[in-house]
């Protein structure tokens, strides 16, 4: 297993958009996520920024990620979030964060 925490920044005007379409993910996107070996997932945030963490449990995580990528429905989903996101331009929405501690 491997554990990811990333972080982002939403557009300010776009924060409340992004609060509403993650209260209701659509279930594809869900069955995406998950046959993408993707675990635990969670989006928190604080003002304008975003923190993701998950567990992936798969064994290929690039080839895992070019499925999800390919996925239609994904896709579509992706045209309403990315959007929000304050790099979007320049196509820069999660960064990885350094792991310093953890503790099982």
């Amino acid at each position: 297993m491997r554990r990811f925490v990333q972080r982002g920044f939403l557009k300010p005007e776009k924060v409340d958009e992004y609060r509403r379409l993650h209260s209701a993910v659509w279930p594809e996107v869900l069955k995406t996520i998950t046959e993408c070996n993707l675990s635990n997932y969670t989006i928190s945030i604080i003002g304008n920024e975003v923190v993701s963490c998950f567990d992936y449990l798969g064994e290929d995580f690039d080839a895992d990620m070019k499925k999800m990528e390919s996925d239609p429905v994904t896709l579509e989903w992706w045209k309403h979030t990315k959007p929000c996101f304050l790099r979007h331009g320049e196509g820069v929405y999660y960064e990885d964060l350094e792991e310093i501690f953890r503790h099982d």
